[in-house]
């Protein structure tokens, strides 16, 4: 295949992309990754599916928003089920290729966006409203939209729980050239895209501007790579972080924004895109300092 960059080869439009707002494709391929990824989510915070002080009962409606395959709402349903509460949840995405083809009757899923929630009907509907890894899909008008409809959908004295991932300058993985490069890629991308970064800091300033009290945020540490000494299976990286294959599936997805972007001055063809990160995974095999930060931000209506 003849190294371009537009049209696309035809690698790149295998790829199922949802919006162009959203960087990531939403196809079987980023299903799985996002299903395994869910598993080192859960182990990051002690095996818990949920941080925030929430006390649910039977009956209580929860918001799953932005629930890709619904791998969360699912557990979460079947968890509080074995402690004899039974809840509604209701999930939504902005497409429905990856939800689930079964699932039980208490769970629904819809096709719709956090930033335009449906309205008057769940005003003030939900106990519980989770969300997860948006980081990707947003920028600072979208957030501030966001919070301001999980605000309006919670009921009084109601948890939401954000779950994010470090998006800002990525030294905790510049572990070698291949990958220090990929990041002032990545960097560069969001930048020009009006991705934010610190979420950490970020998030709680507009939740508490769009009226939430008791905010807080918890951070937990996933190693990347370092399997190439781990003994077969690879338990350290299946329990507690990414393998660098997981790792380098994130940035694959990538791609499309990339290189129709022109590869901002800094990968020129598909292949040079493909040799990047397949380099970075190298490093990221063999590293034992790469690893990257979940964050829980967590908040309660008044």
């Amino acid at each position: 295949m003849t190294s371009t960059l537009l049209p696309m080869g035809e690698q790149l439009s295998k790829r199922y992309y949802a919006s162009t707002q959203y960087l990531l494709p939403a196809d079987d391929v980023e299903t799985r990754r996002l299903n395994a990824q869910h598993n080192i989510i859960t182990n990051a915070f002690g095996g818990k599916l949920s941080v925030a002080p929430t006390n649910l009962a039977t009956g209580d409606r929860v918001l799953e928003s932005a629930a890709g395959s619904g791998i969360w709402a699912l557990e979460f349903f079947e968890t509080n089920r074995a402690d004899g509460i039974t809840l509604d949840i209701e999930c939504i995405d902005i497409s429905s290729e990856q939800f689930p083809t079964t699932h039980p009757p208490e769970i629904k899923f819809s096709v719709n966006s956090v930033v335009n929630l449906p309205n008057p009907e769940w005003t003030e509907r939900f106990s519980f409203a989770h969300q997860r890894l948006l980081v990707a899909a947003m920028n600072d008008a979208l957030w501030h939209l966001a919070v301001a409809e999980l605000f309006r959908v919670v009921k009084p004295g109601a948890w939401v729980e954000l779950v994010e991932i470090e998006a800002q300058g990525f030294g905790s993985w510049s572990v070698g050239p291949h990958s220090t490069k990929l990041a002032f890629l990545i960097n560069t991308m969001y930048d020009k895209r009006g991705v934010i970064g610190d979420l950490s800091v970020y998030l709680p300033l507009i939740l508490k501007e769009a009226g939430f009290v008791d905010i807080k945020c918890e951070a937990r540490h996933a190693p990347i790579g370092g399997e190439a000494d781990a003994p077969a299976p690879h338990k350290f990286t299946q329990v507690k972080g990414f393998d660098s294959e997981m790792w380098r599936e994130l940035w694959m997805g990538m791609k499309v924004p990339v290189i129709e972007a022109g590869g901002y001055g800094i990968v020129k063809t598909v292949e040079e895109y493909d040799s990047l990160v397949q380099g970075s995974a190298a490093e990221w095999k063999t590293s034992k300092e790469a690893y990257t930060t979940f964050y829980a931000i967590l908040a309660r209506k008044p």
